[in-house]
């Protein structure tokens, strides 16, 4: 067996779920009442306008209903009900690439957003139901746009800022939204770039319901403004009072709608409900991060992305947090950006995802060293599996060797996390997102419902429904249906299947392989990329590797994988380090893993978020023509240096 990372006893006395008992605790207590357990949750976290009359219903599964006939506002929840005692408490510290600042505190935040619904509501005529798109950079105007449709009854959907003018269209278009808030632009490694020519762009193809478009003015970038149209966001909102009555929303009117990638065709609206997402943002808030009334937490992901939904907005202004928003990259000016503002603000907990840990453990290794982290209580990894020895460097280096990481498994569908360790009170074992949280019923299961032996892979699925669910795809409930409760049964009864393989170790830990079309059929055997990848990274001089499959007329597919150095002159040759690499293979999966080939690159083709295009990747190492749109990549330059090299 691998080894443990135990608890900090000391910092265990007073966290939320102290130790593994009172852990088994909770699950068991969710086992036997599973509804009780959530309605107990539901009266505690939540500050109800009108109680719920029933807590789940489940007569037209899988389209669940959570908190039956309640009434609340998600604005009211982040903000009004912490005025008494927090008012004068920083709910969100913003800092921007360039080093400017503010602290809004909470009073502040309520008449902030309350301007802004007041704008929406009586300027532009947004009511309870209407659609705002949201394309924004990660400037507090996004959050307080965000709460401000939350509190007159607005599904806001918000778009990612790197996402192209079709990608923002596309999603305009689906929604049928009335209003589009954006940006002039905003600033990335030092430099201004542009948000608005791209909602021009977006709006010039079909777009018929957009009336207005509302404009925060960010870095003062000389745009086109259309009469009648758009509207400058700063000029306006000073006119509104600072007083808006919450609208009161059912449990499961939508809250928002964020969508998945529409690469591979129409992009899907995942539809959150407000009660059972907020419960479940809330709880996990506290329980997984441990956050404390004085602690100042902060995720690094952008709120164009679920992460930034729930675990920068929603999840810690529902339970009268402080949130750091941050608008800039890692690396600029330097690779100690992140860890200056951590000595900084001293933030107790930080979460971010393994490809910026490796990113900075390549191009920063040392930078750690040169600031105080002390303050640092618990860390976290979302996205993507991470592979060891990114995490041993977050740990030993980041979080000095006594920090929890909660690695954490979940996806825009769930709404908030699903299999995590609890930082104080989980053994941990790198790489591995551990157990369920109380009240998660997730099962590694054949397509038959058979649970999977120990050491061989299965389909995660969730066999019960949450809280915080996805509620339908907007508009398609039958594509809902089919997209998620179509692959995998237990009892006889469709489940819902995540995508994503994992298997259970010895002790009951899960540990997720990746997305089950992320494999490789060598000869028949199906070959998981994750896997791959991890054995790679841990020579000596990888800092980073995607794997794909490639056409082999013996096999069927052979293992093909990029590979980032950490000095780009480690290796003269790729045939040296291929042979390096294979040994690590065969010690840690076998020679049937063995890789047939490698291409050192520079750099691989990452979306502005961090995540890697594999797609790109597939299509280049069967020889095709990349035909896919990469203008949300974070450099698009270099799909091209890796043809080039591959064409040699």
């Amino acid at each position: 067996m691998e080894e443990l990372y135990y608890p900090n006893r000391t910092e265990a006395k007073n966290a939320r779920v102290k130790n593994i008992c009172e852990y088994n605790e909770l699950v068991a207590r969710a086992t036997e009442d599973f509804e009780g357990y959530w309605d107990q949750l539901a009266k505690e976290k939540i500050s109800w306008f009108k109680p719920y009359n029933q807590v789940l219903d489940e007569s037209n599964a899988p389209f669940y209903k959570w908190f039956v006939g309640g009434k609340l506002n998600a604005s009211y929840q982040c903000i009004d009900r912490h005025l008494d005692s927090r008012k004068n408490k920083a709910a969100i510290i913003f800092e921007g690439e360039l080093g400017d600042k503010q602290i809004i505190t909470y009073r502040e935040l309520y008449h902030r957003v309350n301007k802004t619904a007041n704008l929406l509501k009586n300027r532009f005529g947004v009511k309870k139901g209407d659609r705002v798109v949201i394309y924004m950079p990660m400037i507090p105007e996004a959050a307080i746009s965000m709460l401000a449709c939350a509190r007159i009854g607005a599904i806001h959907s918000v778009v990612f800022g790197g996402f192209s003018a079709e990608a923002l269209r596309d999603r305009i278009v689906d929604a049928e939204a009335k209003v589009v808030m954006t940006a002039d632009g905003a600033y990335r490694r030092g430099k201004p770039y542009l948000l608005k020519p791209l909602v021009d762009e977006a709006l010039s193809q079909k777009c018929e319901t957009v009336k207005s478009v509302i404009i925060v003015e960010r870095n003062k970038s000389d745009i086109k403004w259309v009469a009648g149209r758009d509207f400058a966001y700063a000029e306006l909102v000073e006119n509104e009072s600072p007083f808006c009555e919450p609208e009161e929303m059912d449990s499961e009117d939508p809250l928002f709608l964020l969508y998945t990638s529409g690469s591979t065709g129409k992009p899907k609206g995942v539809q959150h409900s407000t009660a059972g997402y907020m419960l479940h943002a809330h709880t996990t808030m506290e329980n997984v991060f441990d956050v404390r009334e004085n602690d100042t937490y902060w995720s690094t992901a952008d709120v164009g992305w679920i992460t930034g939904h729930t675990y920068i907005v929603y999840g810690p202004l529902s339970m009268g947090a402080t949130t750091i928003m941050f608008e800039g990259v890692p690396v600029y000016p330097d690779a100690g950006r992140w860890w200056k503002m951590i000595e900084e603000y001293q933030v107790n907990q930080f979460y971010t995802a393994p490809t910026a840990i490796r990113l900075l453990h390549k191009t920063g290794a040392n930078e750690p060293k040169k600031y105080n982290l002390s303050s640092l209580r618990v860390l976290g990894t979302v996205g993507e599996p991470i592979n060891p020895e990114a995490w041993l460097w977050y740990y030993n280096e980041i979080g000095g060797g006594k920090c929890p990481i909660v690695d954490t498994w979940w996806q825009t569908e769930t709404g908030g996390h699903m299999i995590t360790p609890l930082p104080f009170a989980t053994p941990i074992k790198p790489a591995s997102a551990t157990l369920p949280l109380p009240g998660i019923f997730a099962e590694i299961i054949d397509e038959n419902g058979n649970k999977m032996p120990v050491g061989e892979k299965g389909l995660l699925c969730i066999t019960k429904p949450w809280p915080s669910m996805i509620r339908t795809i907007w508009g398609d409930p039958e594509r809902y249906k089919k997209s998620y409760f179509g692959d995998a049964k237990k009892d006889g009864k469709p489940v819902y299947f995540s995508g994503d393989g994992a298997m259970y170790d010895e002790r009951g830990y899960i540990t997720i392989t990746g997305r089950v079309d992320d494999v490789i059929n060598v000869s028949g055997h199906r070959l998981g990329t994750a896997e791959i990848e991890s054995a790679i990274a841990k020579h000596l001089h990888v800092a980073e590797v995607a794997v794909v499959g490639r056409p082999d007329e013996i096999k069927g597919e052979s293992v093909f994988a990029y590979i980032v150095l950490k000095n780009e002159d480690s290796f003269g040759e790729d045939v040296e380090l291929l042979k390096e690499v294979n040994k690590i293979i065969n010690s840690e999966i076998g020679a049937l893993a063995k890789c047939d080939s490698i291409i050192i690159v520079s750099a691989l083709p990452k979306t502005r978020s961090g995540k890697i295009m594999r797609r790109l990747l597939r299509a280049i190492a069967k020889g095709e023509n990349i035909t896919q749109d990469i203008s949300t990549l974070e450099d698009p330059a270099v799909v091209q240096r890796i043809v080039d090299k591959f064409n040699k």
